[in-house]
């Protein structure tokens, strides 16, 4: 395929070799070669190369290299809107043509954050393969919310508040927070623990979120926050090392016997599951099967996922 464009000087740019743009626009992106292999799952020497390919298929270098990373040359700044062009076309040309597919097989590419992936997941998945085996899923376990539209995954579970992305969203309900410590930290360390909270060890967010300014707020004001992590699934383990308190969805409670809520902690209301998939792959038969089930599922899973709201007249 051969395409002809001009940069701001006029120089005509031919022969765009479609296999090469990929890695121009992740060093472009991640502002490195090794950022730019890890974006494409590739290694550095690959990258490099066909970098190197393109660079040399036009005869101009199209990033600047320093110390600092790669930033793009005037001839870069120029083919960038075109090489975003020619990305998005073949996104949405695959998506559509997927998403004529009738067939009750072949891939599904799932992300969703580890704190649901290693804890409620697990069953509901062996499930699905039982009910659909022709159905192969390929999960991404990431805290990193999935843009759709950038063909990085099919399905998305997602925690929040709202969803603005031109996407297809199923929200299925807000899930109920509540403060949790290990069975021998509430008995040693908050029995004895000043009604303040001080002597009471925390466990919170590395930037400030609603849930931290709870903690601090009430019911231990004076409580000292010693660990900061961003995994929700490794906060919750620390809380069953019983290394301090902290707030999680109260369904763990129910996975994980031996976490026990704080008295006195009320429980509230947090971030909404969503199911979220592109808009052309709404027909395609086996991610709406995928979507179907999961959301099944998870509804099946909204007593325990609510706690104290359940039935409420103010949820949803």
């Amino acid at each position: 395929m051969v395409l002809r464009m001009c940069n701001a000087k006029g120089l005509v740019v031919r022969s765009i070799d479609l296999e090469l743009m990929p890695y121009f626009l992740a060093v472009a992106r991640g502002g490195s070669l090794r950022s730019g292999a890890g974006l494409l799952n590739a290694n550095y020497g690959t990258v490099n190369r066909n970098v190197q390919a393109l660079e040399a298929s036009y005869g101009v270098p199209l990033f600047n290299r320093s110390s600092r990373g790669f930033t793009l040359t005037e001839a870069g700044e120029a083919l960038l809107p075109y090489a975003l062009e020619i990305e998005e076309k073949a996104e949405s040309a695959r998506k559509r043509v997927i998403g004529l597919d009738k067939s009750e097989a072949g891939l599904v590419r799932f992300s969703l954050p580890p704190i649901l992936a290693y804890t409620i997941m697990p069953p509901i998945l062996a499930r699905f393969h039982l009910a659909y085996p022709q159905i192969e899923v390929e999960m991404r376990i990431t805290s990193t919310v999935e843009d759709i539209n950038r063909d990085t995954t099919d399905v998305s579970l997602r925690g929040a508040m709202e969803i603005t992305e031109n996407v297809i969203a199923r929200r299925l309900f807000a899930m109920a927070i509540g403060l949790y410590a290990s069975k021998t930290y509430l008995e040693g360390v908050l029995a004895t623990a000043e009604p303040s909270g001080e002597g009471v060890t925390t466990l919170g967010w590395p930037e400030p979120s609603k849930e931290s300014r709870f903690l601090l707020e009430r019911p231990f004001p004076h409580a000292r926050q010693s660990f900061m992590v961003g995994d929700g699934f490794m906060r919750l383990q620390l809380v069953r090392e019983g290394l301090g308190i902290a707030y999680l969805p109260v369904v763990f409670s129910k996975v994980f016997p031996d976490l026990k809520p704080v008295p006195n902690a009320k429980q509230f209301l947090g971030h909404s599951l969503w199911l979220v998939l592109h808009s052309d792959m709404r027909k395609t038969v086996r991610i709406r099967r995928f979507v179907d089930f999961m959301a099944a599922e998870l509804m099946a899973l909204k007593k325990d996922m609510q706690g104290d709201f359940y039935g409420a007249a103010t949820e949803d």
